[in-house]
């Protein structure tokens, strides 16, 4: 399928990999222009830039690189609010690299507009909405209202404070206040000012904590997960070009070696027990009833190859295919009858092809018996095992 080798080929790994490369060049570069300039005046435009400008284009793109890496971990998440950020950021970080001037500021530029056409023409992968907690939203809420108290009420208590003399002044003291670092320079002179501090403190630490735990808690929650061999929502995501496995039976384990060395694949079973060993194995699995919408939407169905119903209830893989179907009318399905009778079943619930095991075992045990050439060396590629030397 044309469309979906175009979609192997623009995947979110690539979007992904690219803005984490920019976002590391950005940072090393913004580090590395500031040193440059503070120890020459040249630059690469023969000294049309001022060296105020390429220092300030240090310092914003370091801080635009790390706003990048927030970018890119929003992506692997497929926000589409991530896509848009780093659809902003690249030509940022473009400009940024060229003010900069420097020699090593040329690998940040032309990995910038390489990787903007390849964000573009991803887009329709990340349409997910950020889905922030109501717990979530209220503490960054908290945090921002934090600085605008602080930064409003130290500008409008400036007399009460030494240094402070315009907004950026208020901006940096609550921030440096509220976060605990307190450098010194910015000091409260009166009793008001003083007392204000308090507020600024209390306030401003209280909100950070509460921001970290909301923000945090979840990331944590998915690191834990993954040690307990669960797949997480980033790798639920990450899938694509895969095969979806429904269900697991006696039919299933060979399958899933032969795919292990072909293909990436996830399992779905509401099996436990199977979810706990396919786990230790290294193998994705999802516990979850196969013939439900939401877990194959969840495994990616509408960017699988293929799907694989094998299990020994033949009515419940037809459930699995059925709804395999409805959810995505172009990915092909492969289906294993146990009984011979539901072959035409199972085709009718959306399989483009249906295998029945027992029926191929017998047509080669019967066709060895009669001593039929090359049978006996296809039943043993099939079984797994090496041919016997004449």
């Amino acid at each position: 399928m044309e469309a979906g080798t175009w979609r192997g080929r623009v995947g979110v790994r690539v979007t992904v990999t690219l803005t984490f490369a920019v976002a590391l060049l950005s940072v090393a570069t913004g580090v590395s222009s500031i040193g440059f300039t503070a120890a020459s005046t040249q630059n690469l435009f023969g000294g049309q830039i001022p060296e105020w400008a390429q220092e300030t284009a240090g310092f914003t793109g370091t801080l635009t690189g790390f706003l990048m890496l927030a970018s890119a971990f929003g992506m692997r998440r497929g926000l589409r609010a991530a896509w848009y950020s780093t659809v902003f950021l690249l030509p940022l970080t473009a400009a940024q690299g060229l003010v900069q001037s420097s020699p090593y500021s040329l690998p940040l530029v032309a990995v910038s507009m390489a990787s903007l056409p390849v964000v573009l023409a991803g887009r329709r992968r990340f349409d997910r909405e950020v889905d922030l907690t109501t717990t979530q939203i209220a503490s960054l809420a908290a945090l921002a209202g934090v600085q605008v108290y602080g930064t409003v009420g130290t500008y409008a208590l400036a007399d009460h404070f030494q240094n402070v003399e315009t907004p950026l002044d208020a901006f940096y003291y609550t921030l440096v206040t509220a976060s605990t670092v307190g450098y010194g320079d910015l000091t409260p002179t009166t009793q008001t000012g003083r007392l204000f501090s308090l507020t600024v403190v209390v306030l401003g630490t209280a909100s950070f904590a509460v921001a970290l735990a909301s923000i945090l808690g979840p990331a944590i929650e998915a690191r834990l997960a993954t040690a307990l061999g669960r797949m997480t929502e980033t790798q639920l995501e990450l899938l694509e070009d895969h095969v979806i496995v429904l269900g697991y039976g006696d039919l299933t384990e060979p399958i899933l070696n032969e795919l292990a060395e072909q293909v990436e694949f996830v399992v779905v079973t509401p099996d436990p027990q199977r979810v706990s060993e396919l786990s230790d194995r290294g193998f994705k699995v999802l516990k979850a009833d196969p013939s439900d919408e939401e877990p194959l939407e969840r495994v990616g169905i509408e960017e699988a190859r293929a799907v694989v119903a094998a299990t020994n209830n033949d009515a419940e893989d037809a459930l699995a295919v059925l709804t395999a179907r409805q959810l995505n009318p172009d990915v092909r399905i492969v289906a294993a009858a146990t009984d011979r009778e539901n072959v035409d079943k199972l085709r009718r619930a959306g399989a483009d092809s249906v295998i029945s095991p027992a029926t191929i075992g017998g047509h080669l045990l019967v066709r060895s018996a009669l001593g039929s050439d090359g049978m006996e060396s296809v039943a043993d590629r099939l079984s797994g095992e090496s041919p016997k030397a004449d």
